[in-house]
């Protein structure tokens, strides 16, 4: 029996009997003084178990929860790729989150779940030597910005706003109701509603100059609204969607491509041949784009025209760039 069945086998027993001798906890679990000795303690220290010794009836209990309290339970011992995996990545967050005002909470929730990683039968510190989650393309957020922009999100006011456009490079003044803060491919982005073109934008929060809240309430957005705008086209760069991208991957390359998602409703079949051929809907090409060149000569632009051609075009300014050299 491993040491997680012997949790679990405790658990039982404690629960179903109320209070049981050391001996017979032993025995049904095969296991020497020492050994459950180091259980007991796993269990006290690690997963907060709130076992007791009943002095009067000469056995282990769990000590009555509080009125209106739930019993304890044993926090699940087995986790999938995706739970383990959000673990992970909530500790990297919070390990490297700047100074701010959740400083003075970060160190529980970090040993809290420090807990939660060892309570499989792995300890916390093999999985995560053993277990790496690596973040790229994150950049740089300016704390104030940030705090302001959250602040502003949260408390439904409006924000002034020096943004300069990623593309352009253009400066603009604007005056924004923040909607919600969406973390997006490493990196933060502020859905709102811009007073400057009286529409929905969203804003790289990195790209934020300046903000500053204003005595005004926000202006309310439909998250059916924000949805339809800002999720329905591809990616971040999205408007209401208005073309369905058709693009024919190579039989090498689809077979990672026909396990990955690039939008929620794409579609998706594979071709007798082995080829693989994907439609996502879309608005603005410039992300698409992008990830369609990263896979270079392995997949085509079948539809619409427009984006077949952006792409050749990318294509051949980047051939362009390597000729005579």
């Amino acid at each position: 029996m491993d040491r997680t069945e012997r949790f679990y086998k405790i658990h039982q027993l404690l629960t179903r009997k109320g209070v049981v001798r050391g001996d017979e906890i032993r025995e049904v679990l095969g296991v020497s003084r020492a050994t459950f000795k180091r259980d007991l303690e796993y269990l006290r220290d690690r997963l907060h178990a709130p076992i007791e010794w009943d002095r009067e009836r000469h056995g282990y209990r769990y000590v009555a929860p509080a009125p209106d309290t739930p019993r304890y339970e044993l926090p699940g011992m087995w986790f999938n790729a995706s739970e383990i995996r959000a673990l992970l990545t909530m500790r990297h967050l919070l390990a490297n989150l700047q100074p701010g005002l959740l400083e003075p909470h970060v160190k529980p929730l970090l040993a809290r779940l420090r807990d939660l990683l060892g309570a499989s039968e792995h300890s916390a510190d093999e999985i995560e030597r053993r277990i790496r989650i690596i973040h790229l393309g994150a950049r740089a957020v300016q704390l104030p910005h940030f705090e302001e922009v959250a602040n502003a999100v949260l408390k439904r006011q409006r924000l002034h706003l020096v943004y300069r456009g990623r593309g352009t490079g253009e400066v603009t003044e604007r005056e924004v109701s923040p909607q919600r803060l969406v973390h997006y491919r490493e990196n933060w982005y502020l859905d709102a509603w811009c007073h400057l073109r009286e529409g929905l934008r969203s804003f790289a929060v990195d790209a934020i100059e300046r903000a500053a809240m204003l005595d005004k309430r926000a202006k309310t957005v439909a998250d059916g609204e924000l949805d339809e705008v800002l999720a329905s086209g591809y990616g971040i760069f999205s408007g209401r969607a208005t073309a369905w991208a058709k693009l024919r991957f190579t039989p090498e390359r689809s077979r990672w491509v026909a396990a990955e998602q690039w939008h929620p409703q794409q579609k998706g079949r594979t071709d007798p041949d082995g080829s693989y051929v994907l439609e996502v809907p879309y608005s603005d090409p410039r992300e698409l784009t992008m990830d369609i060149l990263r896979h270079g000569a392995e997949v085509e632009v079948l539809a619409p025209a427009a984006l077949r051609q952006a792409v050749r075009r990318q294509l051949e300014a980047a051939l362009a760039r390597y000729r005579g050299r």
